[in-house]
């Protein structure tokens, strides 16, 4: 079970990341570019789930490479889900409070390479493999 407080460390860790926030909520940039953040549900978010069950605990947006990349997050991680909001959007939606360090560690990286610029990602391979 992961916390804010370990996806914050988490980004942090990685290379040239600050933490900023987006929509007022806390977020994380490489080189100016978000590539993770709290997301917190809007009104209009739990409306969309009618009689559907909400996902509990802390959620953490996530982006990946493409459209192609967020379907495979989806179908090989069951903490990841998304919402009609983000229909088209490269970005996938993490429940924290069944994700582990190791899956999130991995998440974040995905998410940071999605928006390292090419000379910041070419000067850390470690995070490549």
């Amino acid at each position: 079970m992961a916390t804010i407080d370990d996806a914050a460390r988490a980004a942090a860790a990685l290379p040239e990341v600050t933490e900023t926030t987006t929509f007022r909520n806390r977020a994380w940039a490489v080189s100016g570019r978000v590539f993770t953040w709290l997301r917190p549900f809007t009104k209009a978010d739990l409306r969309r789930f009618e009689d559907d069950p909400v996902p509990a605990g802390p959620i953490l947006a996530v982006v990946v490479d493409d459209l192609g990349e967020k379907e495979a997050v989806l179908a090989a991680r069951p903490e990841a889900f998304t919402i009609p909001h983000l229909d088209g959007v490269p970005v996938a939606l993490v429940r924290l409070d069944v994700t582990d360090a190791a899956a999130l560690r991995e998440l974040l990286v995905d998410a940071w390479l999605a928006k390292a610029p090419r000379r910041v990602a070419a000067a850390h391979p470690e995070l490549l493999a």
